[in-house]
């Protein structure tokens, strides 16, 4: 299985999510996607394979409410690009991408352990 994992450094739930790996011993592949941005179309992707947007981006993070309000309700793909392009700490960590080309958001056990199970 080839799993790639996308997130920032720095993030701590993005660290728990390396460790759970680590310990279950599931080889992935760690993109810190500030360093190596996401292109607007895999972003849609992940926006299409997640149901949309709203459960991609993480409102109620501190980069989220630090944007300017007139920034906070894009209206279509592009304007929603752009922002990520802008301020990539707004998608939700981690991402991850299975083989299978299946998406998820987030970290928590129950999740990584229905995703990994087997």
């Amino acid at each position: 299985m080839t799993v790639k994992v996308y997130g920032l450094n720095a993030c701590d739930t993005c660290k728990k999510a390396r460790n759970w790996l680590d310990r279950k011993k599931v080889a992935y592949e760690f993109v810190d996607y500030r360093d190596h941005r996401v292109p607007a179309e895999t972003l849609k992707a992940w926006a299409a394979a997640v149901g949309g947007w709203d459960k991609l981006v993480n409102r109620a993070s501190t980069t989220w409410r630090g944007l300017p309000e007139a920034r906070k309700s894009p209206e279509s793909a592009p304007e929603w690009t752009l922002l990520i392009k802008e301020y990539p700490p707004l998608v939700k960590r981690p991402v991850v991408v299975r083989d299978d080309g299946s998406v998820s958001v987030g970290f928590n056990d129950k999740l990584f352990a229905s995703l990994f199970a087997g």
